[in-house]
């Protein structure tokens, strides 16, 4: 595939470099020579230097053949107008945006074929949000994603000496289950090292083990592997930028939020628009302000400002100060890999985090969903298998009679998710609905046409290989 990417900022670079693994033919535009050149230098790709939005320069990247337009400079602008180029003077098959701005997001008429022609608008800000928002709701993990529409869900955390399952096989797991509930272990990491698991895999002190099940039932199920920690009440944020703004008010009506803004007028801006949040005005690496404001006592430290260092340096003095569990937004891969695991439990990389929804777009096959996991290093794929036993690689087959590439795992399978099904009534009256049949894989499970196949590969390099398995024959409709 012919791809041109738009800025080669944090979003942009670590596209590239997912996609350019992926025998991609890769072009790179953006204003920085000095950026283009050290992206060079790491990657197999082609580099113009220019305004992205200018038509000259996109057709200076290959436009006129191009099969995908990524757009994802810092400006709104930007992004659009290059869409809107893409489309009018190159007829470019398909445009992605990266959108900030609110305004631009829910006006979907802006974004239609006849005004800006955005296939598709990605909006990095709110992905990393919604992502804090689920690590508030389990705060003993390490990593949390839904697929299937939040039916199914896969939850990363660390084992601890004294857990049930520690020092015993992974197939002991469903004797402490209660009746009804299933999950599976797709993966885990020891001492940084990829394992694929089987029923006799024993689990040991400080692996990363990644657990998966229906949404419903994943709590129950984590209870095996840690101790489970009590549920957040009072949270603390550093920043008041996009990223802080948008997780207090997303937070403020559930947990007792205080933020942390150095800018004054910022600070007085935040006190206005989020109603719930205690803002305080001052620099959340004072050592001070923190004790003053009982960081001991807060179940959560956010470190969500847009400079690493103040992130990385406030995180870990609030955790020596007392904070029960800290974590720290990243923009340096090298800064998210070096930390975690310190005194910071959770590194958060906002590129990582934010480019499995925008591959999810990009992949070949009828990909649902992506998620980069262990800050890209492994990735998890929601596939749906179309087709039937002539057409189709997998449709008609047990999961044992594929031909799976080794260090490939199929955890579960989401069937009928158009269908719903009433499973009681809330404390409201209103009925409680869900969508689909989860069915946790193992070697006899049957793939039916339609079925969403949770796929978990433990290195990226497998990617291609397992969607190529999903890729329908001739003779399809």
């Amino acid at each position: 595939m012919k791809i041109i990417i738009l800025g080669a900022g944090q979003v942009g670079a670590s596209v590239a470099e997912s996609l350019v693994s992926e025998e991609n033919d890769i072009t790179i535009v953006d204003t920085d020579s000095a950026r283009l050149a050290h992206l060079q230098d790491r990657l197999d790709l082609r580099a113009v230097v220019g305004n992205a939005a200018w038509p000259s320069v996109l057709r200076d990247a290959g436009a006129d053949d191009a099969d995908l337009l990524i757009a994802v400079t810092q400006s709104d602008q930007t992004n659009l107008v290059a869409c809107k180029v893409a489309k009018s003077i190159f007829n470019l098959p398909t445009r992605i945006a990266r959108l900030r701005s609110g305004d631009f997001l829910s006006n979907e008429a802006l974004l239609s074929e006849e005004n800006f022609a955005v296939d598709f608008a990605l909006c990095p800000e709110e992905i990393v949000t919604d992502y804090i928002a689920k690590l508030v709701e389990f705060p003993e993990a390490l990593q949390v994603v839904e697929f299937a529409g939040g039916r199914v869900t896969l939850v990363g955390v660390r084992a601890y000496e004294g857990g049930l399952l520690v020092g015993k096989p992974i197939s002991s797991m469903r004797e402490h289950f209660p009746i009804g509930i299933e999950a599976r272990i797709p993966a885990i990491f020891r001492n940084g090292q990829p394992l694929t698991p089987d029923g006799d895999t024993l689990i040991e002190n400080g692996d990363e083990v990644f657990l998966l099940a229906a949404t419903e039932v994943v709590r129950p199920a984590l209870r095996e592997l840690r101790r489970m920690q009590r549920p957040v009440q009072r949270l603390m944020l550093a920043g008041g930028g996009n990223i802080g703004q948008r997780v207090a008010a997303r937070l403020q009506k559930r947990y007792e939020v205080k933020i942390i803004e150095q800018s004054p007028v910022r600070a007085e801006h935040l006190a206005s628009v989020l109603t719930n949040t205690l803002v305080l005005a001052g620099d959340a690496t004072d050592e001070e302000l923190l004790e003053q404001e009982n960081i001991a006592e807060m179940d959560m430290f956010l470190s969500l400002t847009n400079d690493d260092e103040d992130n990385i340096m406030a995180a870990t003095l609030a955790k020596r100060l007392g904070c029960k569990r800290v974590v720290a937004l990243i923009n340096r891969r090298a800064y998210a890999d070096m930390v975690q695991g310190g005194p910071i439990d959770i590194g958060l990389s906002p590129a990582q985090i934010s480019i499995g929804t925008l591959l999810a777009h990009v992949r070949r096959g009828d990909v649902a969903g992506v998620h980069s996991l262990r800050r890209g290093a492994a990735e998890a794929l929601e596939l749906v298998a179309h087709g039937d036993t002539k057409t189709s690689k997998v449709v008609g087959k047990t999961v044992g009679e594929i031909d799976w590439p080794k260090g490939v795992t199929v955890a579960a399978i989401v069937r009928h998710l158009d269908q719903q099904q009433i499973i009681g009534v809330s404390d409201e009256g209103t009925s409680i609905r869900r969508y689909g049949e989860v069915v946790i894989a193992h070697h006899d499970t049957l793939i039916e046409p339609e079925d969403h196949v949770i796929v978990f590969c433990v290195r990226k390099k497998l990617v291609r290989r397992v969607e190529k398995l999903f890729q329908v024959g001739f003779g399809f409709l």
